[in-house]
């Protein structure tokens, strides 16, 4: 499928605030309404847009405590075995095979430091799991919730 720059336009608005109406959109890419419906549903169909969440604040449902861990993991470990682990969790908030001497990496959020425990406790727990090492957050500094790609022009 080829993305064009109005396209890219429309995919940075929807990014930016995906409530906004198709009129609002249509009004900073210059289409009608009807026009943006049918990208949107154009890139929705090709799998570009995979959907529409809404993004919860961590802290305000008392979740301020997030590590990256980095798991090391036995020699015939693969990635479905990983994407399994991860899901069973609701710890995990990110999970993601890696180069270098890990095998995977995995951001966990948790309400505290006990809780943390808990959830490295389970990822330790796995048989392929074999060591583990965890960097704590202490701030936030850039947050996106979501890529979309470079202004075109």
């Amino acid at each position: 499928m080829q993305i064009d720059a109005t396209d890219q336009r429309i995919i940075a608005s929807l990014t930016a605030d995906a409530r906004a109406s198709y009129a609002e959109i249509g009004a900073k890419v210059s289409l009608s309404a009807p026009a943006v419906k049918r990208r949107v549903d154009r890139l929705r169909a090709a799998g570009v847009i995979r959907g529409f969440t809404t993004v919860i604040d961590p802290a305000a449902v008392g979740w301020t405590t997030e590590a990256f861990v980095e798991l090391f993991c036995t020699g015939r470990t693969s990635p479905a075995q990983l994407a399994a682990m991860a899901r069973k969790d609701p710890a995990v908030v990110g999970a993601y095979t890696v180069s270098g001497e890990a095998d995977a990496l995995v951001h966990l959020r948790a309400a505290d430091i006990a809780h943390l425990e808990q959830a490295l406790e389970r990822l330790r727990a796995e048989p392929f799991v074999t060591s583990t090492r965890s960097m704590i957050v202490l701030s936030r500094l850039i947050d996106s919730v979501s890529a979309s790609p470079p202004p075109v022009g």
